[in-house]
């Protein structure tokens, strides 16, 4: 079974920093693209950055670039998520997630992925 575990979301005033780790186990990792995902109250799941499966090819949502960073090591099956600079309105549960289709990183983390893992909450406070 394809199993993709996110952790380390907490709560952190703004301007604070968080790094979210996502384990994957049950698939061919390094055949994958991977991304984060988040969700607001209130509001839909949305695509915030999200890695090809050998790192040449990265989408950032334009609300967390500069801030945000993915990153992934294929040896250790894990993905991560630097967030720095945070703000109040960062607040979401995050999800990491992967696919395996041959469409374009960004067309993926704007649509969505195949498979997601269970969500980790992260609340930054003014």
């Amino acid at each position: 079974d394809v199993q993709l575990q996110a952790s380390g979301g907490g709560l952190v005033q703004a301007g604070g920093s968080l790094r979210l780790s996502c384990a994957a186990s049950g698939f061919k990792f390094d055949d994958y693209a991977v991304g984060w995902f988040r969700q607001a109250p209130g509001l839909g799941r949305e695509g915030i950055a999200c890695t090809s499966k050998k790192e040449d090819s990265t989408y950032y949502k334009e609300s967390v670039a500069g801030r945000f960073a993915v990153y992934r090591d294929n040896a250790k099956r894990m993905v991560y998520l630097q967030m720095d600079s945070l703000k109040p309105e960062d607040t979401a549960v995050y999800y990491c997630a992967a696919d395996k289709s041959r469409v374009e990183v960004a067309t993926m983390c704007i649509l969505g992925m195949d498979y997601w893992g269970k969500g980790t909450q992260v609340t930054v406070s003014s």
